[in-house]
């Protein structure tokens, strides 16, 4: 069995290769991806050699951990059926070449366990499901022994800091402020206001989440909060944090780091897209075929009228 693939062959060269996959097992399915989406987070630091070293980490690589397609072959043991409609974060399928995180090829063989079933009414809006549950993990992973004060900041107004204000304002909470500094990227607000940091005088927010990713804020953001305020670090950071103490000292801050999702958050917003109660409109903002992969890559990281780049393998064979 092969399969087309994007593949990164070093920072800032892809390739578009026919790879051999790896055999299935009784408890995976084969899915034809449909579609994919690129992030704007891990993906960027795939592409421009920043990410940090982890197991499992190298060149070449197939990228993607947003996709979604039809199942065309389902192990005895796997679950589920011929023609059920699946998310896929990811899949590691590729032989030598390595899957971070693997989910952007025309068909991936993966683990039944790893993928969940969805509406085929979604379309290409369920490449979304990754972000939403990264946001959603963000509002919620504190539980009972340490509820989790929803933002009345958030700094970022790309797709994730999107739905993080959207599933605030969904929860019943008033309505968070948002930072952004690019006029492009500051329009698309629903019921929310978008303001630039300069224009922002107040210092008494009780929560502020980040999901820029930029390294150098916190001293900032802690001069915007109140005493015993919270910064919730969503994004991802390259860069060592550090901060001022005294500051943080006389507001006796909380900093936290929200993970990566989990399981349970992908069913919990799955949910609550399905059931029409979180919105996706107006997130996704490009499209290109996915053998146009080498062009799209670049527009996805450096346009910022790109909130969301999504990849249509449809008619890849």
């Amino acid at each position: 069995m092969k399969t087309m693939a994007v593949v990164l062959e070093k920072p800032e060269h892809i390739g578009f290769n026919r790879l051999e996959l790896t055999p299935p097992g009784i408890a995976d399915v084969v899915v034809d991806i449909h579609y994919s989406g690129i992030s704007t987070g891990t993906e960027k630091l795939l592409w421009t050699g920043s990410m940090p070293m982890f197991p499992g980490m190298g060149y070449p690589l197939v990228p993607g951990y947003e996709s979604v397609g039809r199942v065309v072959q389902s192990g005895l043991r796997s679950g589920l059926n011929v023609g059920d409609t699946v998310f896929v974060p990811g899949a590691s399928c590729y032989g030598e070449v390595k899957g971070l995180f693997g989910g952007s090829a025309s068909q991936v063989i993966v683990p039944a366990e790893r993928v969940v079933q969805i509406s085929d009414t979604l379309g290409d809006q369920a490449v979304l499901l990754a972000l939403a549950a990264t946001a959603y993990h963000a509002v919620s992973m504190g539980g009972l022994r340490n509820p989790i004060v929803p933002p009345d900041l958030i700094v970022g107004h790309g797709v994730l800091g999107r739905l993080l204000a959207r599933l605030t304002v969904l929860g019943g909470h008033p309505a968070p402020t948002v930072w952004e500094t690019n006029p492009v990227r500051a329009q698309g607000a629903k019921g929310y206001p978008v303001v630039r940091p300069e224009d922002d005088d107040r210092r008494n927010y009780r929560a502020i989440y980040d999901v820029s990713g930029d390294a150098s804020l916190l001293d900032s953001l802690i001069r915007h909060l109140a005493p015993g305020g919270e910064i919730v670090l969503a994004g991802f950071y390259t860069q060592p944090l550090s901060f001022a103490f005294a500051p943080a000292f006389m507001r006796e801050t909380t900093i936290r780091v929200a993970a990566e999702w989990k399981r349970p958050d992908l069913l919990a917003v799955k949910w609550l897209i399905e059931t029409g109660h979180l919105k996706l409109d107006d997130l996704i903002t490009h499209r290109e075929d996915a053998q146009r992969a080498s062009s799209a890559y670049p527009v996805a990281f450096g346009d910022a009228a790109c909130l969301k780049m999504v990849l249509d393998w449809r008619h890849v064979s």
